[in-house]
């Protein structure tokens, strides 16, 4: 499904609509359009309770009410293994599936979301190191 950003994704401020496929029921894949970068991204409701609040502002841009279909995924750097793989739960990416709309949003004063948290802080004991 193709999409337009209504808010850039930090860093790639020029890209201004994305393709996301699915790999599987927990991992995403996002695209530019034009060829330039890609982003593996994860399901943080897979993982562990997640909830922040959509600014005002940005639902008014996105047409965001109580109805409106979303997606929330977080961009996730890949390491070697999985287990060294690291998430960004401070800057989810949302979608708004109803008519086709992106943005990327910070959310400040959470010190349970970390920037770079590792992926094996949720394997449950699958990971024994």
């Amino acid at each position: 499904m193709q999409f337009t950003l209504q808010l850039p994704i930090l860093g790639f401020e020029s890209v201004t609509h994305m393709e996301l496929k699915k790999i599987d029921d927990i991992f995403m894949r996002l695209e530019t359009m034009d060829g330039g970068p890609s982003f593996t991204l994860i399901n943080p409701y897979a993982l562990r309770e997640y909830s922040f609040d959509i600014p005002t502002s940005l639902q008014a841009a996105m047409q965001i009410d109580q109805t409106t279909n979303l997606l929330i995924f977080n961009i996730v750097i890949l390491s070697s293994t999985i287990e060294d793989s690291t998430i960004n739960f401070v800057a989810p990416l949302i979608f708004n599936t109803d008519n086709q709309t992106m943005a990327q949003i910070i959310i400040d004063n959470r010190p349970d979301f970390a920037i770079a948290e590792p992926i094996r802080n949720y394997l449950k004991g699958q990971c024994d190191e």
